[in-house]
């Protein structure tokens, strides 16, 4: 039953609330992904130049963190076990243009620890957009695969008021959220870290989603049965602290200490042309003989490249990230060698596809419920392989597997390196066109045969 208009209100800033309290962990998590972060150790008052070396002194590592993993996660088909066709249900994955789309998801989820996907009636099929949590709030009850109220935020306009959209199992409310943000010229877009509301909350209008529950489906990145959410780089940001700081005193060593300055006692220049022109000198002279030089000793920048090194190093064990991946040392590893060293990753990657694997499987079964497709409880996704293996090797050992074991040749084709569904499905069709016409030609040949004899 549709609540009133107060009721929805009322519940949209209860949602509110709720979103303020996860609003600060989310903008930090943004920092730390997007090389946004601030510098609280750095002194007030200090000069121009070494806040500009501050600025510089940003090197972004947890968003390779986050993309190492992202760029390993690709959903590749949907099909119940004992089928040799995708489940019906591919066709609304494929309508949504998800081979691209997935991408986002899994990236938000990996950053922030989860994400969300929104499942609504549409045409030709039901419409699949993944959602930032940066802009969903969910509740969840006893059903952990299913929230009781979800809120969306839609977009911004120059009236100073926001548009959301509250669900629940039923119902989709559209009301709008006044805000403080007041745009100082035309067109301005309002800040990340922005308040969400601030002000009053006018109710719009109501419709029925179609589904007979919240049409949202939870992806996490990790579960480990507690009440918070993890992400992929939240205690890896004390790591990247060290790494900005070590990096910003590095920079200012190198530029104030790390080539030797000329030190004269018992002259001083009258202007500061003349001291610029001493400087950029390369033979000095002075009348007076009681005037001596002398230069300072270079500064050692080796201790400030070591620090940093280590914390990298430390920085990939925590995090299972291959740490040439991080330092950029790859010198001519083999396939065997990669692999070995991408092992502590791929068992990560494991996990977080079987993670998301069942949050995939959930939507397509409410998309295909929502196209009136009977939905196959046993139907499950497929990950496309990414991980490093050497292509003539592997190519060998399905051959071999294929002789010895007499497994259908056509069984091992998704097993080989890089190979899309696509590409399976074309050249099942061929096989089976070749099959067509090779049985076309023995038939025209026992013909021939019975009138010859």
């Amino acid at each position: 039953m549709a609540l009133t208009k107060q009721e929805v209100i009322e519940q949209t800033r209860v949602m509110l609330e709720w979103r303020r309290a996860e609003k600060y962990r989310l903008n930090t998590l943004y920092q730390y992904i997007h090389g946004k972060q601030r510098f609280y150790w750095l002194a007030e008052n200090v000069p121009d130049e070494v806040c500009r070396i501050a600025e510089m002194s940003r090197v972004n590592v947890l968003g390779l963190v986050v993309d190492s993993v992202a760029q390993s996660l690709y959903v590749d088909g949907y099909r119940a076990p004992h089928s040799e066709n995708e489940d019906p249900a591919w066709e609304i994955w494929q309508q949504n243009k998800l081979d691209a789309r997935q991408i986002g998801v899994h990236r938000a989820a990996l950053g922030y620890g989860v994400s969300y996907s929104v499942i609504l009636p549409g045409k030709p099929v039901a419409v699949i957009r993944g959602i930032s949590p940066r802009d969903m709030t969910t509740v969840y009850g006893e059903d952990d695969d299913w929230p009781m109220w979800a809120l969306e935020r839609r977009r911004s306009d120059l009236t100073g008021k926001t548009l959301f959209r509250l669900f629940d199992d039923e119902m989709m409310y559209w009301v709008s959220v006044s805000s403080s943000y007041t745009p100082r010229k035309p067109y301005e877009r309002p800040p990340a870290e922005m308040d969400w509301d601030t002000g009053s909350v006018e109710f719009i209008s109501v419709e029925e989603h179609g589904a007979s529950r919240v049409p949202v489906v939870r992806f996490l990145a990790k579960s480990d049965l507690d009440d918070e959410v993890p992400s992929e780089i939240d205690d890896l940001m004390s790591l990247q602290d060290q790494i900005n700081l070590t990096t910003f005193a590095l920079l200012v060593v190198q530029h104030y200490g790390a080539f030797p300055q000329k030190w004269i006692a018992g002259w001083t220049p009258e202007t500061s042309e003349e001291m610029l022109e001493v400087g950029a000198s390369k033979i000095l002279t002075f009348d007076d003989a009681e005037t001596k030089l002398g230069t300072f000793a270079a500064a050692d920048l080796s201790g400030y490249i070591d620090s940093r090194r280590d914390t990298l190093r430390n920085l990939a064990a925590i995090s299972q990230t291959p740490a040439h991946a991080l330092r950029g040392e790859l010198v001519n590893l083999s396939a065997e060698a990669l692999a070995a060293a991408e092992q502590s990753e791929r068992r990560k990657i494991t996990e977080r596809e079987t993670m998301f694997g069942e949050s995939w499987e959930q939507t397509l079964a409410l998309a295909g419920a929502l196209d009136n497709i009977e939905p196959d409880p046993a139907a499950q996704v497929r990950w496309k392989d990414t991980e490093a293996r050497a292509f003539a090797a592997t190519v060998d050992a399905l051959g071999k597997l294929a002789q010895m074991l007499n497994i259908p040749v056509q069984e091992l084709w998704e097993k080989v390196p890089g190979v899309t569904q696509q590409d399976v499905d074309r050249w099942k069709l061929a096989a089976q066109q070749g099959d067509a016409f090779a049985q076309l030609n023995a038939m025209l040949e026992r013909q021939a045969g019975a009138v010859n004899f």
